[in-house]
């Protein structure tokens, strides 16, 4: 038998749960992969399941991409994803701090207030959302799409934790300096923050690229359809051709992914003491 230290057995036996769970985490995007690089030919339903295609083709793609207008798709999606994302720090860091920073009577039952609107679903003020909607004009627009997520309970409070977290001597440093409140949010604040913003950013686009059930409702125009409309309407148009959806769906994953893996350097800690003189 071999003599392996009980460390690095642990160690050992560590890495193999890691990538056991990350082999079943992994496993619904491989098999949509396999799925979408199968030829007519193959069966995609058999028993027991061949991941790796026998006779792997991008003809699906091609088929998708010329039946419907994914192009369009794509720039709805991106423009909505990143004016939400915009929108939605900016309003989230003007509400979180001065929550966070400023002192005010009833600051803490406000920011109670806005944590407890987590825990209502949003199936409840759907309707209501609609109808402010449709009142203000908003209806199958871009700006329709993004209105119900201007700002997010969940953003102001991760702002705020993260305000709460910048010392204390570099606003006092910037006030000796006549900075104002704005130029002190815009200058110091956000800076001091900026993991905590880029983790907002990721949470929010996948949140908005990803979203189905409002842009249904709101958008009727298929010139305005986002990339989860689109790939919806692959299972009518292709009479449910799972290898033409799963195309359709690789399309629509592959942007998240991709922001994903640019943006997971920033997701770090910042040492924001490294601007105070001891």
């Amino acid at each position: 038998m071999l003599n392996i230290p009980n460390s690095r057995l642990k160690l050992i036996l560590i890495y193999g749960l890691l990538a056991a769970i990350a082999l079943i985490t992994l496993f619904p995007l491989l098999w949509l992969i396999s799925t979408a690089l199968k030829s007519p030919t193959e069966n995609i339903l058999q028993s027991p399941p061949q991941l790796l295609p026998s006779q792997p083709t991008l003809n699906n793609f091609l088929t998708v991409w010329r039946s419907l207008p994914f192009a369009q798709y794509i720039y709805n999606s991106t423009l909505v994803a990143v004016l939400t994302v915009a929108l939605n720090l900016l309003f989230c860091s003007l509400a979180a701090y001065p929550l966070a920073r400023l002192s005010f009577v009833g600051r803490n039952s406000i920011f109670l207030a806005i944590v407890s609107t987590i825990m209502i679903p949003f199936q409840i003020v759907m309707i209501p959302l609609y109808i402010l909607t449709v009142q203000l004009g908003l209806r199958n627009t871009y700006l329709g799409i993004i209105f119900p997520s201007l700002a997010s309970a969940f953003g102001i409070f991760l702002l705020r934790q993260a305000f709460m977290g910048v010392p204390k001597e570099l606003e006092e440093s910037a006030r000796m300096d006549g900075s104002s409140e704005l130029g002190l949010w815009w200058h110091i604040m956000l800076p001091a923050i900026r993991p905590a913003l880029v983790t907002l950013s990721i949470f929010v686009f996948i949140g908005s690229w990803s979203d189905f059930l409002w842009p249904l409702i709101v958008i009727q125009d298929e010139s305005l359809y986002t990339l989860p409309l689109g790939v919806a309407k692959l299972a009518g148009t292709f009479s449910l051709d799972w290898r033409l959806v799963a195309a359709g769906s690789i399309i629509s994953v592959a942007p998240i992914l991709l922001l994903f893996l640019f943006l997971q350097r920033y997701i770090v800690p910042t040492e924001t003491n490294t601007g105070v003189k001891g």
